[in-house]
């Protein structure tokens, strides 16, 4: 369910594709000039917990050749257009949250390039930074740094690091979801407060998120020059705003508190539920109903987020966790890009519901339905296999050995298409959209940017495992042939 908070922000560009990685004998004086490439996401391959049980021989060779390795590497390669490309992207995208918030509101939406224009040049100036909104961001990611400490749970270990070790990860997130969600729904009326200020005050607390996420940034950056620090392959470039961007500190660690598992699902992805919430709150203050299309919204995202801490101990081996460093590219992702550009359909719908008709909201959900079915099947066939290949949930699952020692699946979810579960994570996008009509193009920014989004990685990934896994790797594309919709793309 997170396969689009890593790499939320944008897909991340190649202007060499044809150039791998250097191998580990590279000249040392090369780093000063690192190349800009793309990397490769994690594939439906073999065992992932970091265990080496049951492990073939060529993967053991590759585990015995990593701890040989030097812990701290200097990167060689450079990402998103290596330090002026991470400096526009950090610029860029807090105004992409603040120009969806103007393009759609309580004084109308904009319908195309020229009503945007005319929106832009005639609104006023908002104020943008409050002092309360702030107050409720910092204590609320503070609550939930909290909560991944103190609430009880499995303490599960992550995968084998570079230096041999195993970090422990307590497995809470699904009990802090319902903490929250109970102390919001239930303790705020008490307190004679509603949820529905979270309307009234949204920009601000979008731009006290975006001023979090940079405090975050900083203080990771920081504490990766103390001794001991564990740096990321991708973030030791010695240029401070590209390594700032990226992430420098493999895994920053607050005593029991590990930053970046944290803010992967907890402050930002369950804020996002709350802010939902919130929004239909407002809608019944202002009309006296919430109408069917904030409900499917708010009912079908909040699924989405269960499901996402429900199945909390699987992100530990997703690329966020055991490859990318903690910079302010995740924990911009993680907590303002999206609490505040998942909720735009929430937000819309307060002041611009289409009314859609009964079949047309049944259509609506029966999509978002069929693409969770599709998202969570994949997922946990993937996961199983990863956990166990001879597992009894996935041993009769055909499978193709590489060169390398490692499985590709060729059956089963995976034998129907190579990114099948991004096809269901987009009908979901889709679905939420959907719930909005055709009030305004604004609602539909998320699946648009998503489609993008899947289409770059699939190249990117189809282009670095054929480098990878060379003759294995068209051999799979022979058995596996569609990528996204089996039997047609």
């Amino acid at each position: 369910a997170t396969a689009n908070v890593g790499a939320v922000l944008m897909p991340r560009t190649a202007a060499s594709p044809a150039r791998s990685r250097p191998t580990k004998s590279a000249s040392p004086a090369k780093s000063a000039s690192p190349s800009i490439v793309t990397r490769p996401m994690t594939k439906v391959l073999g065992r992932k917990d970091g265990s080496t049980q049951g492990m073939p021989s060529a993967k053991m060779a590759t585990l015995k050749e990593r701890s040989a390795e030097p812990v701290q590497k200097v990167t060689t390669e450079f990402e998103f257009g290596g330090p002026l490309g991470a400096t526009a992207v950090m610029i860029s995208l807090p105004l992409v949250i603040v120009g969806l918030y103007a393009g759609c509101g309580r004084n109308g939406c904009a319908s195309g390039l020229a009503s945007a224009a005319a929106m832009f040049k005639s609104m006023q100036i908002p104020q943008l930074w409050d002092w309360t909104a702030a107050a409720v961001v910092f204590g609320w990611t503070a609550l939930h740094f909290a909560l991944y400490v103190l609430l009880p749970g499995p303490r599960v270990e992550g995968v084998v690091l570079r230096d041999g070790s195993r970090l422990k990860y307590p497995i809470n997130g699904h009990l802090a979801l319902w903490v929250s969600l109970t102390a919001c729904v239930h303790g705020l009326p008490q307190l004679g407060m509603s949820l529905s200020w979270l309307y009234d005050h949204y920009l601000q607390l979008a731009i006290a998120s975006c001023a979090l996420s940079t405090v975050i940034s900083l203080y990771s950056y920081a504490v990766s020059f103390a001794d001991g620090c564990m740096l990321a392959e991708g973030g030791n470039s010695r240029n401070p705003v590209y390594d700032f961007f990226i992430g420098r500190p493999l895994n920053p660690r607050l005593g029991l508190l590990d930053l970046k598992a944290c803010c992967e699902l907890r402050p930002g992805l369950i804020g996002w539920a709350v802010i939902n919430l919130g929004m239909a709150c407002k809608q019944f203050e202002c009309t006296g109903a919430v109408t069917p299309s904030m409900l499917l919204v708010n009912a079908f995202q909040l699924v989405y987020v269960w499901d996402a801490l429900y199945n909390e101990q699987s992100i530990l081996t997703t690329m966020d966790i055991t490859t990318d460093g903690f910079g302010f590219m995740l924990a911009f992702g993680d907590l303002a890009w999206v609490p505040f550009t998942y909720s735009l359909q929430a937000r819309i719908l307060v002041d611009h519901d289409p009314s859609l008709s009964m079949s047309a909201l049944i259509g609506v959900a029966l999509l978002n339905i069929l693409g969770y079915c599709v998202f969570r099947g994949a997922n946990s066939q993937k996961d199983a296999f990863r956990r166990d290949p001879a597992g009894e949930d996935v041993r009769h699952l055909q499978w193709m050995q590489t060169k390398r020692g490692s499985k590709l699946l060729v059956s089963g979810w995976w034998g129907m298409a190579r990114k099948i579960n991004y096809t269901g994570d987009w009908m979901m996008g889709l679905a939420w959209s959907l719930t909005c009509g055709a009030s305004t193009p604004i609602a539909y920014f998320y699946p648009i940017y998503f489609a993008v989004l899947l289409m770059h990685r699939a190249w990117r990934d189809d282009h670095f495992c054929s480098i990878k896994y060379g003759a294995d790797w068209a051999e799979y594309k022979q058995r596996v042939p569609f990528v996204f919709i089996p039997g047609i793309l």
